[in-house]
């Protein structure tokens, strides 16, 4: 019932709308009998887009925005041109559509530890010694973009270092300057033939931080929480410097000290 309703009020809206322009009726001729398809068939084109019925009317086309059928054509060629694009990757380096991880050459590795400022030696072994004795010696080494003042047996957090695992032997490079208690050596800006020893104990997450961003009056608020990535390494010898003995002074025994005896008093 409904739909002849819509049919009955769309035939009365466009016997009124031909009744003006009689013009327009030589490509549109409804027969007075016929099915309720035929008509509706017909005319759902008026139902749809009235705005196609008047294209004679009107010299131009009618748009719902302000660009014409040219833009929209250009805008979807650029569309397609800019998936073309993400699509295509350069040979080994990972894109957004495919989620291969970048393969490094042995020289590239060693290329970008070395700009960080260390070099990767190889696995622990059993007979390295990585606890020793403390040792009167301090460095100060710069790894990426942080400097660092270490000695023998120290522990130290770093940004992630890659292309090293967990018990692997590095060594730092970077060195800027030397100390002990009798020399110290500056460089200009890196101590030639100097170099630190560590071993990388862990890799680890940092403590969460929180950033949050508000604009006053504009209902915009943002937070996101972050999660640094570092690696711990134990510092195991410092070369480059003079090391001084130490030099353990003999203990003197304590005299033996004479007890008080002890009075009982009386009352």
């Amino acid at each position: 019932m409904a739909n002849r309703r819509c049919l009955h009020t769309l035939a009365r809206h466009s016997s009124a709308f031909f009744s003006k322009n009689h013009s327009s009726l030589h490509y549109l001729t409804i027969p007075t009998q016929q099915p309720l398809q035929t008509i509706s068939t017909k005319f759902s084109l008026l139902s749809t887009n009235p705005c196609s019925a008047r294209r004679d009317q009107w010299s131009q086309t009618c748009h719902f925005s302000s660009k014409t059928g040219n833009e929209d054509t250009e805008d979807e060629n650029d569309d397609d041109d800019e998936e073309d694009y993400e699509s295509t990757d350069d040979e080994g380096v990972s894109g957004p559509s495919t989620g291969v991880k970048r393969e490094y050459t042995p020289e590239e590795k060693e290329a970008e530890a070395a700009a960080i400022g260390y070099k990767v030696v190889g696995p622990l072994e059993r007979s390295d010694r990585v606890f020793k004795p403390y040792e009167p010696v301090f460095a100060v080494v710069e790894i990426g973009s942080h400097q660092f003042k270490v000695s023998n047996g120290d522990c130290i957090f770093t940004e992630r270092l890659k292309f090293c695992d967990i018990n692997e032997k590095i060594i730092l490079n970077k060195v800027l300057m030397l100390g002990s208690s009798t020399q110290t050596i500056i460089g200009r800006p890196i101590v030639p033939d100097a170099n630190v020893h560590a071993i990388v104990e862990e890799h680890a997450l940092d403590a969460k931080v929180l950033i949050f961003k508000k604009k006053r009056r504009k209902n915009y608020r943002r937070t996101k929480g972050h999660r640094q990535e570092l690696t711990k390494l134990r510092i195991i010898d410092v070369q480059g410097i003079e090391k001084p003995e130490i030099i353990e002074e003999p203990k003197t025994p304590k005299p033996p000290g004479k007890k008080q005896e002890k009075v009982a008093v009386t009352a």
